[in-house]
């Protein structure tokens, strides 16, 4: 459904339609060009050819480097499995670790492939739903209540698409603790630890401890934080048995990622980080703006976000679906935004300020007017 707005959208834009879009989930910005050119010397010396399944052994030590000095995470390359995109690494995972009616946790709002990948290992998902009195995010309690006998997998997404939320770590530190208590395993989706704001600290929670390190899961890639969305690198962190199963599958399923892409992650790593702080700056810049014209608007209120680049707006009181609300707002106003029904909230809409302050401002009008016609 993420989808299926924008590709509205484009094809009115392809028309000659003035279209402001907030609904694609990636960076505005080119792919630092340090790590095009390291993709373009790789061809030149001849990385065309095929590659490990589970990675270039360079890419996944400097992985491995990454998750031990900016997370405090104790992992060797023989962790780490480098995978088309994080969702590639995240589906991995689910065909790996599940076993025919295994259930899985999943807050609510979710990024929406969540639920899909459990079906599709043949699990079954169960979505726990949150609110803006917490923050969007789940309490320990909330977990208990939902664990089962059947329960094997806890999913973590922090910072959150498409709520933009961070768990503090005090509350990573109580996730951790019922998740060790109840005797799950807990997949920790990152993609977007690198964007946060207002000097939030993201902990992950397998650096809490060692009990909890040995029942985690990182997924994580390079689409956000160095706008290589079109790359699909992303990688799987973990215990070495679930890795090498993980390895196993994507041996018989895509293989190796793109070879000579994978020198650009390289040095995306290996290179001065100077490139995401930049980007960061920039969504800050943004993310305040939007907030602000939001809240401004009466009929919808707006959580603000700790980190990725969404916001979460309640539309509740227009009395539409999140699908009838996106429709008739691109119908009328030409402003292209991602129903919340897609994520288990249909009384929302998520809007992505991974665009230029223009089309911000310019939307915001928009969507003003439009308000002030249905309420």
């Amino acid at each position: 459904m993420t989808l299926a707005i924008d590709t509205k959208a484009k094809a009115m834009k392809a028309e000659g339609v003035d279209i402001c879009s907030f609904s694609a989930g990636e960076p505005d910005f080119p792919t630092p060009a340090h790590i095009v050119a390291a993709a373009q010397a790789a061809l030149a010396e001849g990385k065309t050819r095929y590659g490990p399944a589970a990675g270039e052994p360079r890419l996944r030590q400097a992985i491995a480097h990454l998750l031990q000095t900016d997370y405090n995470l104790c992992y060797g390359a023989e962790n780490i499995i480098v995978t088309n995109g994080g969702k590639h690494s995240l589906y991995n995972l689910m065909l790996a670790l599940l076993n025919s009616g295994d259930e899985v946790i999943i807050p609510a709002p979710y990024w929406l492939s969540y639920p899909e990948m459990v079906k599709l290992a043949d699990g079954v998902p169960i979505c726990v739903p949150t609110d803006a009195s917490t923050g969007y995010k789940i309490t320990p309690d909330q977990i208990r209540q939902a664990t089962t006998s059947r329960t094997r997998l806890f999913i973590l997404n922090s910072p959150s698409n498409p709520t933009g939320m961070v768990y503090t770590p005090e509350e990573i530190r109580a996730i951790a603790e019922v998740i060790i208590e109840l005797d799950l395993l807990v997949i920790s989706d990152e993609i977007y630890s690198k964007i946060l704001y207002d000097g939030v600290q993201h902990l992950s929670i397998g650096a809490v401890g060692p009990e909890i390190y040995e029942r985690t899961f990182i997924s994580s890639g390079f689409a956000k934080a160095y706008s290589m969305t079109g790359w699909r690198i992303g990688y799987l962190a973990g215990p070495v048995e679930i890795i090498k199963a993980a390895a196993t599958i994507q041996g018989h399923s895509t293989s190796n990622v793109c070879t000579f892409a994978q020198y650009g992650a390289i040095a995306a790593l290996e290179s001065p980080q100077d490139c995401v702080e930049e980007m960061r700056l920039a969504f800050a810049e943004r993310r305040q703006v939007m907030y602000e014209r939001l809240n401004a608007i009466p009929g919808i209120a707006c959580a603000k976000p700790d980190g990725a680049f969404y916001m979460f707006a309640n539309i509740g009181k227009t009395g539409l679906t999140s699908l009838e609300f996106c429709d008739k707002l691109l119908d009328a106003q030409q402003v292209a935004v991602i129903p919340g029904v897609a994520f288990g909230a249909d009384d929302h809409i998520r809007l992505s300020y991974a665009t230029d302050m223009t089309t911000i401002n310019r939307g915001m009008d928009r969507l003003t007017a439009f308000m002030q016609t249905i309420l």
